[in-house]
């Protein structure tokens, strides 16, 4: 690896950097002479379920390393986001490095937190053809720069990741899920951010609104003709059984509400995490907006998408534009204009070639910002040989 990128980088011939390819369709698309294809790093090197920490080549497909979890109870506990739905490209969930690549974290991440967050070190090869190790095999040996917070969420922009440290977590016992029909936006993101303020420690809470709930297979979703504001709690059967009743009686008192246990929980909030209440028409252009909760509903108001809905306590909007391509340059510097004065970032999920090439993908910088960043990717690759333009244009 270390001889491909000193090549392409002698040669100034710009490698774009994948996986299982199931994510390619996220950011800009990258202008290179060749790609790099990083799947035969792949294999778990090292599982200690006792320890909690796993050690995974880059190229892993994430389905062996659920499948591995599964088997001792244990889980991702920022619950990656499956992309393929999204994208089309129907080849499941990827690799490791493509899901550390992109940062993908679902809905138990405003409580658990992201992927950086569970990522204790890597190994990769810079843009200047230097292999690297960074982090440790535990928290505590992770000392100076933590490179490994960097490179997650870089797109590979920064560096060709080989291998990778998780840090796991238990999977829980039960899986419940409060439903209270009917509230709207601004109630629906109350009523989240008084659920997480309590001692009853939710770990998932989203909002969907009554233009989306026909796209989910969950009947008490579905055929509810409401809007629909869920409150997920796990743990042990007899804490999440108190810990639900009880937030019935906070949050759902004047409301009908329903319990989803089991395989309908676990359904339900797979849907919420991989975007399916939005995935239909596929023509849509699909944002991806994080910002304060007490603003969610505002901005809905704001720039008026064809469909949305709400994850992280309403921290994390979903918005779709079924707009013509015509209109997509205006809709996008709209909804960024805006998510920038409330302090938020709005990224572009899935849109055309065309579109992503022209479009601001995500959010634009400040210059401050913007200069930090070209420095980064300066230091790991000056030449910009890896994923070049993936983010930013010139970056």
């Amino acid at each position: 690896l270390v001889s491909v990128i000193r090549e392409a980088a002698v040669e100034h011939k710009p490698l774009e950097v994948i996986g299982g390819g199931s994510r390619r369709g996220l950011g800009r698309p990258v202008s290179a002479d060749h790609v790099l294809d990083m799947s035969g790093f792949s294999g778990i090197r090292t599982y200690e379920p006792e320890e909690l920490v796993m050690i995974a080549g880059a190229g892993t497909p994430v389905t062996e390393i659920s499948m591995a979890l599964k088997e001792h109870g244990q889980m991702l506990a920022f619950e990656p986001l499956d992309h393929s739905g999204l994208l089309g490209t129907g080849e499941g969930p990827g690799t490791l490095g493509g899901m550390v690549g992109v940062g993908a974290s679902g809905p138990r991440r405003f409580k658990a937190g992201s992927a950086r967050d569970f990522v204790l070190g890597v190994k990769g090869v810079s843009g200047r053809a230097e292999a690297f190790k960074t982090g440790g095999r535990v928290v505590k040996n992770v000392t100076g720069y933590d490179m490994s917070k960097l490179v997650t969420g870089s797109f590979g922009t920064l560096a060709a990741l080989t291998e990778i440290n998780l840090k796991l977590a238990p999977a829980p016992e039960k899986i419940y899920t409060l439903l209270i029909y009917g509230l709207d936006d601004e109630s629906a993101v109350a009523a989240m951010r008084d659920a997480a303020g309590s001692a009853f420690e939710p770990t998932g809470l989203a909002h969907l609104p009554k233009v989306v709930v026909g796209m989910s297979s969950v009947d008490y979703v579905s055929d509810s003709g409401q809007t629909v504001t869920a409150i997920r709690v796990e743990g042990p059967k007899i804490s999440v059984r108190h810990r639900i009743t009880s937030l019935a009686t906070l949050i759902g008192e004047g409301h009908r509400v329903e319990e989803l246990h089991s395989s309908r929980s676990l359904t339900l909030w797979r849907e919420i995490r991989d975007c399916v209440p939005l995935l239909e028409p596929t023509s849509a252009h699909i944002w991806r907006v994080s910002m304060a909760p007490t603003d969610a509903s505002a901005l809905v108001s704001e720039v008026r998408p064809d469909a949305h809905y709400f994850d992280w306590a309403g921290g994390l909007s979903w918005f779709a534009f079924n707009e013509p391509e015509t209109k997509a340059a205006l809709q996008a510097a709209v909804l960024q204009q805006a998510v920038a004065r409330k302090g938020g970032h709005a990224a572009l999920v899935r849109a055309p070639l065309e579109a992503r090439s022209m479009l601001n993908v995500f959010q634009p910088q400040e210059p401050g910002l913007a200069a930090l960043t070209a420095r980064v990717k300066e230091s790991f690759d000056p030449l910009r040989i890896l994923n070049p333009g993936r983010m930013y244009k010139k970056v």
